[in-house]
């Protein structure tokens, strides 16, 4: 799948909502209670979306100018781990899953943080999570574990981190 990567403006705000919800139905079906799926709405993430800093976040748009990923990131939302970037959301559509699209977005977010003098990123992946592995593929050091509750259910996650230059090294490869 060919996509052109780009920063994301205020006006992606629906495009990526709707990415945000269909992945989240696609990926954890099964994994997260169906109640939970069904309440998230596109208006409700759009809404969210609109107060996007543009400068946080990648889109990944195909050859019709759809949005079918996106990734947020910037700093580390806690220094408990030692990282100083972080990849807060990457989210893909199912068709373009296993495209290299989720490698590119990723790519972009960790070259851009580069850029402004980060030295190292991390994310939290729930265990549950069929992507982990895309994660697993780039040699991350497993840094963290918690639990993240949705509708009073536990759900494993991990935290994995990356020097930057040693990530963008093997996102060239």
């Amino acid at each position: 799948m060919k996509v052109l990567i780009r920063k994301a403006s205020r006006e992606d705000a629906k495009q990526i909502a709707i990415v945000h919800v269909d992945s989240w139905r696609t990926t954890y079906k099964g994994i997260v209670a169906d109640s939970f799926l069904n309440s998230l709405t596109y208006e409700s993430k759009e809404k969210i979306w609109r107060n996007l800093n543009p400068d946080t976040v990648f889109v990944a748009e195909d050859e019709e100018g759809k949005i079918v990923g996106f990734a947020g990131f910037g700093p580390a939302r806690s220094q408990e781990y030692g990282y100083d970037g972080e990849l807060y959301a990457i989210y893909l559509l199912k068709e373009a899953q296993g495209a290299g699209v989720g490698k590119s977005l990723v790519r972009a977010a960790a070259e851009d943080l580069m850029n402004l003098n980060y030295q190292s990123m991390m994310l939290w992946v729930m265990n549950a999570n069929p992507s982990k592995g895309f994660y697993e593929r780039y040699s991350p050091e497993k840094v963290g574990e918690d639990t993240y509750a949705i509708e009073g259910t536990d759900h494993p996650e991990t935290a994995f981190g990356w020097n930057l230059k040693e990530l963008t090294a093997r996102l060239n490869t």
